[in-house]
């Protein structure tokens, strides 16, 4: 017996050993699996409001943002958030102070008075927000909305 095993099968006997392989496959499928699932629990940050239309607007991929929101009353509202007028300029700065480099979309209905959106921008300035946009919706794509950056306050200044 030297080198044998002492059962008396033929087939000598290996070691167990655990396959990567098919292991490795699994994993890949459950991680597909688990972000399809997380793409479809993402919640709209924004209410719900009736956007204008603009033929060179473009997707916005960038999750990392304030969205200001202006609907038909004219009433403002931070992500889902209302918010009195007297309030904007003292949520502006908690943003500011938070992130100097804080980032704003605004998003109103398409009837609101160009007045409005000039008190949300003047008070988004005042704070010392640079980075503002505006949503609006393609009118080419039957689709999602997009934003049109503006440059660094370029569009804070009336």
């Amino acid at each position: 017996m030297h080198g044998r095993s002492r059962s008396n099968t033929p087939v000598p006997i290996r070691k167990a050993r655990i396959e990567i392989i098919p292991l490795i496959d699994i994993m890949f499928f459950l991680l597909a699996s688990f972000m399809l699932v997380s793409l479809t629990m993402i919640n709209m940050k924004g209410i719900d409001v009736n956007l204008p239309t603009a033929t060179s607007a473009q997707q916005n991929n960038k999750p990392d943002f304030t969205l200001v929101s202006i609907d038909a009353l004219q009433d403002i509202y931070f992500d889902k958030a209302h918010v009195p007028d007297d309030n904007v300029l003292a949520r502006f700065q908690d943003l500011y102070n938070k992130d100097h480099d804080a980032r704003i979309y605004i998003r109103c209905d398409k009837d609101v008075p160009y007045e409005k959106v000039v008190f949300v921008l003047d008070k988004a300035r005042a704070a010392g927000i640079q980075k503002v946009g505006l949503e609006i919706k393609p009118s080419a794509g039957a689709g999602a909305s997009a934003v049109a950056p503006a440059g660094p306050a370029a569009s804070a200044h009336p």
